[in-house]
């Protein structure tokens, strides 16, 4: 009930943030321009609006969760409230949940808005809906989610700004990890090698939530693969959200 209450007052705020409809709008305009931009070049129409419609969904909900999501936790310390709230009968994971859920769930709303003029623009040019989309578009909600715990995790020890900072660069590194797996090959000493190898299975791969490229080819996604990969998702954020209720237990805000 507690985590409940905290993620729906964090769900309200979020709402009213001008940050959240700036981003929303550049996202809705990027889907849009889509449109456009499969009318003046040649190829399959619809494989454009698809790949550029996704990775709007993608890019615009990584930014909704990292502008937010650094600053959850930052914004309560900044202006004292937090003392209010942890005077209260409410345990310090109890209200980092509540944060990280009551993020999840703008994220959920922002997504399913996207989404929303996403399929309807593909309706138009195919009159029908690839069910595997809305299995793709779930996996990038789990990414955001993963992100969003990354965030709170750095919001818990440094300002908004360096959180930003962090978050994007555990993002990048997600996604061009496959260049440390190719270095890890070439290294000769067994010293590096064993180092880099730790490196990597540390590091995220958020690869394992892009099944774009399959999506727009229509190639084949194994049942057994998005499975792992929804249990990736729900593992490393878990993992992470650890991490950050140990740190923001640990803190001393005096």
């Amino acid at each position: 009930m507690k985590i409940r209450a905290i993620a729906l007052n964090t769900f309200k705020e979020a709402i009213k943030d001008r940050i959240l409809y700036l981003v929303f709008f550049f996202a809705a305009v990027c889907l849009i321009f889509s449109r456009l931009l499969a009318l003046l070049t040649v190829g399959d129409q619809v494989k454009i609006i698809t790949d550029v419609g996704l990775a709007a969904i993608s890019l615009f909900g990584t930014f909704m969760a990292i502008l937010i999501g650094t600053g959850l936790v930052y914004k309560e310390i900044d202006k004292k409230t937090i003392f209010t709230l942890l005077s209260k009968p409410i345990h310090r994971y109890q209200f980092l949940l509540g944060k990280f859920f009551g993020l999840i769930l703008t994220l959920l709303v922002m997504i399913l808005l996207m989404t929303v003029i996403f399929l309807l623009m593909l309706f138009v040019h195919t009159i029908q809906i690839e069910w595997r989309m809305f299995v793709v578009i779930s996996l990038i909600f789990f990414e955001l989610a993963l992100i969003t715990s990354v965030a709170i995790l750095f919001s818990t020890f440094s300002t908004p700004i360096l959180s930003s900072v962090f978050t994007l660069a555990f993002y990048l590194i997600g996604h061009f990890s496959w260049g440390l797996e190719t270095l890890i090959a070439k290294i000769q000493s067994r010293f590096l090698k064993t180092s880099a190898e730790v490196l990597y299975t540390l590091l995220p791969d958020l690869e394992n939530f892009n099944y774009k490229t399959e999506i727009v080819h229509s190639l084949p996604i194994p049942d057994k693969v998005i499975l792992l990969s929804f249990l990736y998702g729900i593992v490393y954020t878990a993992f992470v959200l650890a991490v950050a209720m140990f740190i923001f237990r640990k803190r001393d805000f005096i």
